[in-house]
């Protein structure tokens, strides 16, 4: 797997699906969802794309354990994150604590993104 064309595309379906959610509050104009739209954009596309274009220009930092962690962590988090969110934005308190989960798991995945970062070496760069 190339993860960072995966985390490209799947960042591509987090934008069509936080755009469509904005689309659909304007029309309403019942902005409760107004959080998920705006996490599942920054989250999904917005951390997401970036990484994957990282992977792609750096591909030996994706080869390592801590991409594999950043990739299923934010994988595995965001969606358990902004289910609950949508929950708890219309007051369903018992979603708390999976939103908490899910943010654990996203927060920890993007540290991995981040440590592999601060590893990086020009040697990494190249292919």
């Amino acid at each position: 797997m190339n993860r960072g064309i995966a985390l490209i595309k799947i960042g591509s379906l987090y934008l069509a699906g936080g755009l469509a959610l904005g689309l659909g509050m304007a029309i309403t104009k019942n902005l409760a969802l107004t959080t998920v739209h705006a996490h599942l954009t920054l989250l999904g596309w917005g951390a997401m794309a970036p990484a994957g274009l990282v992977y792609l220009v750096c591909p030996r930092l994706a080869e390592t354990r801590l991409a594999r962690l950043h990739f299923w962590l934010h994988n595995a988090g965001l969606p358990v994150m902004m289910i609950s969110l949508g929950f708890h934005s219309y007051g369903f308190a018992a979603a708390e604590p999976y939103l908490g989960l899910g943010s654990v798991l996203v927060v920890i995945g993007l540290g991995c993104f981040a440590a592999n970062l601060l590893r990086l070496t020009e040697a990494d760069t190249t292919r």
